[in-house]
C-alpha cells in the first residue's frame, strides 16, 4: 500500500460511522433492558453510590449470536470491521474527541454539587480535557465510564473476530492465530464473567471521565490490543510444539496470577473476613492486605497482566517487534500507573502505608522490582 492509498484508507465513511454508532445504540439499548445482576458501586464522598448493571456476558452473547445469524442470512459480512480497520481506527478517534469535548462543555456548565457530577475544575483548559472534570457523567441514565470501558473490550473482540473471518476467507488461517484468538477469547470473557469486579478498580472509582479515559476505551484497548490478529493476517508464523506449549504455559500462570489478585482484592472489599487461600487475611493498619497474592507484591496483579500481553503476543514469534507493542506500551504504562498509585496510597494512608511498604516490599516482580 503506497503512502496516498494509506492516507486514504484512515478517511471515515458513512459505512464506518454506521457501524460505530449502530454498535453503541445497541450496547446502550442492550445494557438497559436485558437482565443482570445490580452491583452497587463504591461509596462517594456524599455517601451516595452508583449501581451498576453487569449484563455484559449476555449483552455479548446475544450480539455475536445476531451477527451469525445476520451473516448466514446474508445480511452482515463478518470481515465488515476487518475491512475498515483504519477508517474504523479515525472514525472511533474522531468520536472519542467529540463525546470529551461535550463532557468538558457540559462539566463547565454543571451547578450538581453531588459527588459524581460536582465540577471539578483546574482552569488548566488542557488539563481539564484530558483528565475529565466530572467523576460519573451519564447520558440518558447510562453511566459513561462504565459503558465506554465495556464498548472497548467488546470491540476488542468483534476486531478479533471479523481478522478471524478474514483470516479463513482468504484461506491462511494458521496454528499462530487459532492460539492468540483462543487466548483474547479466553481473556475477554473471562472479563465479562466477573465484570462486576470493574466497579471497585481504580478507573471507576476515582479517575474522572476525560479524553484520557474516552480515548484509553474507545481505541486504545480494541484497536491496539488487536496489532497480534493484524500482523498475523499477513505475516505466517510457524510455531514448534515445545513453543506452543511455553506460550500456553506462560498464559495460564498470567491468568491465575491476574485472576486471582483481581479476585483476593474484590473478595476483601466485600468481606474483610473472607478466607485468602484457607486462612484469615493478614492486615496492615485495618485496612491493607498482605495476605495472598497481595502478600507477593504490592501490585501482583500488574505482573499477571504483564504476562498475559506477552502471551498474545508469542504466537507472533520474534521476527518482528511489530506484534509486541501491547506488552511494550502495557509494561511501561503499568510501571507508571503503579507510581502513581504509590504516591496517591501514601498520601492517603500515611504511616500505614510506610508499614505495608516494609510488610510487602516487592512493586511488582518479587526480587526484581
Amino acid at each position: 500500500m503506497d503512502f496516498t492509498s494509506l492516507i486514504i484508507s484512515f478517511i471515515p465513511s458513512w459505512t464506518s460511522v454506521g457501524l460505530l454508532l449502530g454498535f453503541f445504540s445497541y450496547l446502550g439499548i442492550a445494557g438497559s433492558i436485558l437482565p443482570g445482576k445490580l452491583i452497587p458501586g463504591a461509596n462517594l464522598s456524599d455517601g451516595t453510590r452508583l449501581h451498576y448493571r453487569c449484563n455484559g456476558m449476555l449483552s455479548l452473547l446475544l450480539l455475536v449470536g445476531l451477527l451469525i445469524i445476520g451473516a448466514w442470512m446474508d445480511y452482515v459480512s463478518l470481515t465488515a470491521i476487518s475491512d475498515r480497520g483504519l477508517e474504523l481506527l479515525s472514525t472511533t478517534f474522531i468520536f472519542s474527541v467529540i463525546v470529551t469535548l461535550l463532557l468538558y462543555v457540559a462539566g463547565c456548565k454543571s451547578k450538581d454539587q453531588s459527588a459524581s457530577l460536582k465540577p471539578h475544575i483546574t482552569g488548566n483548559i488542557l488539563d481539564d480535557w484530558w483528565f475529565g472534570i466530572q467523576l460519573n457523567p451519564s447520558f440518558m441514565g447510562v453511566d459513561l465510564k462504565f459503558f465506554f470501558v465495556r464498548a472497548g473490550m467488546m470491540g476488542w473482540l468483534l476486531i478479533n473476530l471479523s481478522v478471524l473471518a478474514k483470516s479463513i476467507q482468504d484461506a491462511n488461517l494458521s496454528q499462530s492465530m487459532i492460539l492468540y484468538q483462543l487466548f483474547c477469547v479466553i481473556y475477554i470473557m473471562d472479563y465479562f464473567f466477573y465484570e462486576e469486579y470493574m466497579t471497585s478498580t481504580w478507573d471507576i472509582i476515582a479517575e474522572r471521565l476525560g479524553f484520557m479515559l474516552v480515548f484509553g476505551d474507545l481505541v486504545w484497548i480494541p484497536f491496539t490490543f488487536s496489532i497480534q490478529g493484524w500482523w498475523l493476517l499477513s505475516n505466517k508464523v510457524e510455531l514448534t510444539t515445545a513453543a506452543m506449549i511455553a506460550n500456553c504455559f506462560v498464559f495460564v500462570i498470567g491468568y491465575l496470577v491476574f485472576r486471582g489478585a483481581n479476585k483476593q482484592k474484590h473478595d476483601f472489599k466485600k468481606n474483610p473476613k473472607a478466607l485468602i487461600w484457607g486462612r484469615p487475611p493478614k492486615v496492615v493498619g485495618g485496612k491493607l492486605l498482605v495476605s495472598g497474592y497481595w502478600g507477593i507484591a504490592r501490585h501482583c496483579n500488574y505482573l499477571g497482566d504483564l504476562l498475559l500481553a506477552l502471551s498474545f503476543s508469542l504466537p507472533c514469534g520474534i521476527s518482528s517487534p511489530v506484534p509486541y507493542f501491547y506488552p511494550i506500551y502495557l509494561l511501561i504504562l503499568l510501571i507508571w500507573r503503579e507510581r502513581r498509585d504509590e504516591s496517591r496510597c501514601a498520601q492517603k494512608y500515611k504511616e500505614v502505608w510506610a508499614e505495608y511498604r516494609k510488610a510487602v516490599p516487592w512493586r511488582i516482580l518479587p526480587y526484581v522490582y
